[in-house]
């Protein structure tokens, strides 16, 4: 099958879901921000480099800390991720305590997300790495990589609901690679750019074909998957990202044609 071919469509905003059991972005972030979750300066002259460009990431392991605070009810997170720095080894990443990060951070509430895995192939970022915050958190350091305008807890804990994400950062899948979609009514199409296995340990790259009969869809939603005989770009450099979960964790990127 050829590479999907979008129609412009009205811009969805909102994060993911699962937010309240520590599932949240990542928002498979990779991006630089700001402390207002505006999007920093991508003019011209802003550099651009290329994540890991010499190796393929598709498949690597990372998991996240997100750190929230909260004003007058509505939260903002900042994403901290482990990628590239490690591969978040489990023995490790098991002995952190969210309260703790929180208490050590200065933040009301911290989450834990992870172990998630990257289905993109390659990650282009406004920025190098060298130019992002480092922070560790129990053995474990980790980039701060994105702010997310989070809102409603209790709406973040709905999974199929789009939320903004400022990452800066433009995904590509290579032609040959298989992808997972999820369409909506409207004519929205979402492309999943990690997978999680923190609600289900046992869930494989391998299941992902067939996760459609697993999932509990919105009426109208379907979930398809495809091989791609063309790259596929989901280009978020300039613009947020309109990021949702499903009920698994599992986050998808809406695909907007410019």
């Amino acid at each position: 099958m050829t590479a999907h071919r979008f129609a412009n469509r009205r811009a969805v905003l909102g994060l993911g879901a699962g937010l309240i059991l520590g599932v949240t972005t990542l928002l498979g972030a990779c991006g630089t921000s700001n402390s207002s979750g505006s999007l920093e300066d991508s003019s011209a002259d802003a550099s651009t480099t290329t994540v890991a460009a010499a190796k393929q990431i598709r498949g690597d392991r990372y998991c996240e800390v997100l750190l929230i605070t909260m004003n007058a009810g509505s939260a903002t997170g900042e994403v901290w991720n482990t990628y590239p720095l490690n591969d978040c080894p489990q023995a490790t990443w098991e002995t952190l305590d969210a309260k703790a990060i929180a208490t050590e951070n200065n933040v009301p509430i911290a989450k834990l997300n992870g172990p998630r895995y990257w289905l993109m192939n390659s990650v282009e970022k406004v920025g190098g790495v060298a130019d992002l915050p480092k922070k560790d958190f129990g053995g474990l350091e980790m980039y701060r990589q994105a702010t997310v305008e989070i809102g409603s807890l209790l709406e973040a804990a709905k999974p199929y609901l789009p939320h903004s994400v400022n990452r800066t950062a433009a995904f590509t899948y290579d032609a040959g690679a298989r992808v997972y979609e999820l369409h909506t009514p409207e004519g929205a199409n979402y492309v999943m750019q990690t997978y999680s296995v923190q609600i289900d340990p046992t869930l494989t790259e391998a299941q992902l074909t067939d996760l459609g009969t697993r999932l509990k869809l919105p009426e109208g939603w379907t979930y398809t998957s495809q091989i791609l005989d063309a790259p596929l770009k989901v280009q978020t450099a300039t613009t947020a990202a309109h990021v949702l979960q499903d009920e698994l964790g599992n986050s998808y990127s809406e695909l907007v044609t410019n």
